[in-house]
């Protein structure tokens, strides 16, 4: 098989451009694109290691250095931690890709060198990996921006009840959840009711109206003696049942916008 290195060259060079913008989007470093093109050109330069005469260990550590160059070309050098963070960030992504690429080359039965794949001489697939690669890291970086988005605003809740029975629910803060007890101004907590029933059989209920967009309506609530979040105490919340199941991903309770200390 021949090998054009100034192909492998630039090919390198465009999977660590992808790698470093990855990096960029997910730490969310804001940098000007022509220092993620230098950082990638600096990663490009340690393909040319794989024609040098030494060994392995040499070679590890020699990745290593091109990282931390790389990341400090791509963002600049702040301080360690940031360094660190971008440099862990990269091996990561590094290694979710060469997963998939490994898992591309088992489907396909194709060889392969390094990132190199090839079937009877060096074939179209490489176009395959160039455009797979960035469909791949794509999904990758949405849904860690989605862990960041969302996940941050999970909350565990221990609920206390009158009657002395207490229970722990997963919670999600919900900006559009406003609601507040026209009487008393007590934030309401909507929860899944099925999650509960047995715990408020005997519990007073109260009728609290409220409107949304397309209509008015009454929903039905209890009061608690308190709710733990974090360990802070919130008394003076009410309970309002949901009997849809709440679509959120394992989602019992929509939290108040207007409990202190969560926003």
């Amino acid at each position: 098989m021949k090998v054009y290195i100034d192909v492998i060259f630039f090919i390198n060079i465009f999977f660590d451009f992808i790698l470093l913008l990855s990096v960029s989007l997910i730490l969310r470093r804001n940098v000007k694109i022509y220092k993620i093109i230098l950082g990638s050109i600096v990663g490009g330069i340690s393909i040319l290691f794989l024609f040098l005469p030494i060994n392995k260990i040499t070679l590890f550590f020699l990745k290593i250095i091109i990282a931390i160059l790389m990341c400090i070309t791509a963002f600049n050098y702040k301080d360690i931690k940031y360094t660190i963070k971008n440099i862990i960030f990269l091996y990561l992504i590094s290694v979710l890709l060469g997963g998939a690429l490994y898992l591309l080359n088992i489907e396909f039965s194709y060889k392969n060198n390094g990132l190199i794949f090839y079937h009877n001489g060096l074939s179209i697939n490489i176009i395959l990996i160039i455009i797979v690669t960035p469909i791949i890291l794509y999904f990758y970086v949405k849904e860690m921006k989605d862990l960041k988005n969302n996940y941050s605003k999970y909350y565990k809740v221990n609920i206390y009840f009158k009657s002395k029975k207490n229970i722990l629910l997963n919670g999600f803060l919900d900006t559009g959840n406003n609601l507040i007890d026209p009487y008393k101004k007590r934030p309401i907590i909507i929860v899944n009711y099925n999650k509960i029933r047995k715990y408020v059989l005997n519990e007073k209920e109260l009728l609290v109206p409220y409107s949304n967009i397309n209509n008015n309506s009454i929903m039905r609530c209890i009061k608690v003696n308190k709710v733990v979040i974090n360990d802070v105490e919130y008394k003076n919340i009410l309970l309002g049942f949901s009997i849809n199941k709440i679509r959120l991903d394992g989602i019992d309770c929509i939290l108040n916008n207007n409990m202190e200390g969560l926003c």
